[in-house]
């Protein structure tokens, strides 16, 4: 049904495009408001690889609009990086509907004397009537609009380095409100000098603008607090309200956030290496779930919980409402973030997930939404097997945040099975195949879930995640509420 609704909405604009040319070249100026200038972003480039990635790589981009080439600097500072707001922009003919625009991005690692660069290449047509483009990059492709991701091109197992590249595409607009001049006044009827930023002409709470964006039409109303196209059990309503943390409303998004506790007076420490949130993203972004980590740049992660030597359940409880819902137990943000503390230390186990909201913190049960971690232990784990501490952190994060999509103990039988850590039990053996951190044989070793490929009592995780699962009330906690 989705697909069916883009199609015709897809159509719908080409026939509105075709009533005024039956080609590209037009005799009318598409905007008689402005010279139009096409710019395109350059917002984020990230490496996909393994932490064992040799070095940073040496990134550049690029840019070809009608033809008309551009070369970005080069970036070799990080493997990571956010935030860059590299732009290129064209003036370009007003009167011809499309323009042909191609991403290029080279991966240079240094090799010595011997690099080799390796370029992913993108190439889109932006049209200057409805300000979309389509191509390699279209709303709705599984990557998420104004993302590309290598991976999508080649098989996952493959061992080529894979990146993902964030941009945007825009033109200049008389009125600030990023709907082109003929969309306003051929489509929606709308003033193309005024700004209708904000503006909810159909009533069903959601602005124009990201109507617009994400194709939905702004004066037709939708049931956008039931709609969720992409089945990540966030609504359109909850898209739009973190689209500025760069939800995709047709692509899988991950929320969590994250506090952290202060350091002890001996130097006790509970931070997360920042390494172990980046290859963490990248475990899930491969895959095109793409993982937001509120640590303090989403309004509401990052708070320092006061240090505790040892942390007990009866604490949790009270960190978890005091911390994550502040004490509103109709917090809007039980509904789109999970929830994870880090701790020193805890008396129940490395790690653990549960219901933050039941009264006793329950666990194996569906809404599963907040998990702990024991920095200590971390550390411990990280000295007893020699692997480094972003490693073991990311690993326990990810089998972690597994619970909350509902793989969880015995479901499937391989999971949170201790018999399966010791090879003197059959159990060992017979789950050998489930290459997942959520194995307990694997937790430390593999930043991965399975994707059932690898034999017989394999277990496909990936495929089975319900995005649902951390919202669920199970009937303990509709008594309790």
């Amino acid at each position: 049904m989705i697909w069916k609704r883009l199609a015709v909405i897809i159509i719908l604009l080409f026939f509105a495009s075709s009533i005024c040319s039956s080609s590209t070249h037009t005799t009318e100026d598409i905007d008689p408001l402005v010279d139009i200038e096409v710019t395109v972003d350059i917002i984020s480039i990230r490496i996909l690889e393994d932490i064992d990635y040799p070095c940073n790589p040496v990134f550049f981009v690029k840019i070809h609009i009608n033809s008309e080439e551009f070369l970005s600097p080069v970036w070799n500072d990080s493997a990571y990086l956010y935030d860059i707001h590299w732009t290129v922009t064209l003036n370009v003919a007003d009167d011809i509907e499309h323009v042909d625009i191609e991403i290029e991005l080279h991966d240079e690692p240094l090799y010595g004397g011997n690099a080799k660069t390796q370029g992913y290449t993108a190439e889109m047509v932006y049209n200057l009537k409805t300000g979309h483009w389509t191509g390699d990059d279209y709303i709705g492709d599984p990557s998420g609009y104004g993302r590309l991701n290598s991976c999508d091109f080649k098989s996952l197992r493959q061992p080529q380095r894979d990146c993902e590249l964030w941009f945007n595409i825009c033109q200049a607009d008389y009125d600030g409100d990023n709907i082109p001049y003929w969309t306003e006044v051929y489509i929606y009827e709308t003033d193309p000098e005024y700004d209708n930023t904000g503006e909810d002409l159909d009533a069903d709470i959601l602005p124009i603008e990201w109507e617009h964006k994400w194709l939905y039409d702004p004066n037709r109303w939708d049931a956008h607090t039931q709609l969720d196209s992409d089945n990540d059990s966030l609504t359109n309503v909850e898209e739009c309200r973190v689209s500025s943390w760069d939800s995709d409303p047709y692509r899988k998004d991950l929320y969590l956030e994250m506090d952290v506790m202060a350091e002890g007076p001996l130097g006790e420490n509970s931070s997360v290496p920042s390494h172990s949130k980046e290859i963490l993203r990248s475990a899930f972004n491969r895959h095109n779930i793409v993982f937001h980590l509120d640590d303090g740049c989403m309004g509401g992660g990052g708070e320092i919980i006061p240090f505790d030597q040892r942390t007990y359940r009866y604490e949790l409880r009270t960190i978890y409402s005091l911390y994550f819902l502040h004490n509103d137990s109709e917090n809007w943000r039980r509904s789109v973030f999970r929830y994870a503390m880090i701790i020193f230390n805890q008396n129940v186990a490395a790690g653990v997930a549960y219901v933050g909201d039941h009264p006793w913190l329950y666990w194996h049960a569906q809404g599963i939404n907040t998990f702990v971690i024991s920095a200590q232990s971390m550390q411990k784990t990280s000295q007893k097997t020699f692997k480094p501490l972003d490693f073991i952190f990311a690993c326990a994060m990810m089998h972690e945040t597994g619970h909350t999509f509902g793989i969880d103990f015995m479901f499937p039988v391989g999971c949170d099975n201790i018999a399966t850590t010791h090879p003197y039990h059959i159990a060992y053996w017979l789950f050998k195949n489930y290459k997942s951190c959520m194995n307990y044989r694997y937790v430390y070793s593999i930043l991965d879930y399975s994707d059932g490929s690898h034999g017989v009592f394999d277990y496909d995780d990936w495929s089975n995640l319900d995005f649902a699962f951390f919202e669920k009330k199970d009937h303990y906690s509709l008594l309790y509420h």
